[in-house]
């Protein structure tokens, strides 16, 4: 189900019968035709142990099943969207990053921990994020918030990519992502103080980075 983006900051989509979408509560700018708006209570795709995973790992974020016939509006406190889409492959996202997804995805939660050991673990303490992520797979469209616009970064074994945790979005690909320090490296462009972090990511796969430091 593929998003048509009105602006940078809303998407359109067709809602088909037989057909389900997913998307954060509060989302629905305005629809036309035939359309139904339910909370998700079983995790989206993947199902209850989704949900559970995603309750463990305070991802709080609450979806609704968009179900009909008819064209949705989304937008979500004047963020930019960022559209993505997914050939068979898996996205790494925080939970309140998403805006709306395809049905067709399969939901589910990843652990930090699993990519990059203790230092993925770290990156959830430094930026405030939880140690867990949402994971989307599959062959669909997914649209996410972001500050200030998102760029996508290529990521190859020759030149994998540093980025600022906070400024940090998404990934897809076979990558793989650790926390390393960099003193002074806040202190160079006159923000914070004290040790600095830098997320490294490297493989094969892209990285979205936001124009800016903000939280959502």
């Amino acid at each position: 189900m593929p998003f048509r983006e009105i602006n940078s900051k809303m998407v359109e989509a067709t809602v088909s019968p037989g057909q389900k979408m997913f998307s954060q509560r509060g989302a629905m700018l305005a629809y036309k035709g035939e359309v139904s708006f339910t909370p998700n209570i079983q995790g989206g795709q993947g199902g209850i142990m989704s949900m559970i995973g995603r309750r463990v790992a305070n991802e709080a974020t609450p979806l609704m099943t968009v179900e009909g016939s008819g064209t949705v509006m989304f937008g979500h406190g004047g963020h930019h969207i960022q559209v993505i889409n997914l050939q068979g492959d898996t996205l790494y996202v925080e939970a309140d990053r998403l805006l709306a997804f395809d049905g067709t995805l399969q939901q589910g939660t990843m652990f930090m921990g699993s990519q990059g050991g203790v230092m993925g673990m770290v990156r959830g303490q430094v930026t405030g994020q939880g140690l867990f992520t949402t994971t989307l797979k599959g062959h669909g469209a997914v649209a996410v918030m972001a500050h200030g616009g998102v760029i996508e970064l290529p990521i190859t074994p020759q030149r994998p990519v540093h980025v600022d945790p906070q400024a940090y979005v998404a990934h897809h690909g076979d990558v793989r992502n650790k926390l390393s320090t960099a003193l002074g490296w806040r202190d160079m462009v006159g923000r914070g103080s004290g040790e600095a972090f830098q997320l490294e990511l490297s493989g094969n796969g892209s990285v979205y980075v936001q124009a800016s430091e903000e939280k959502l």
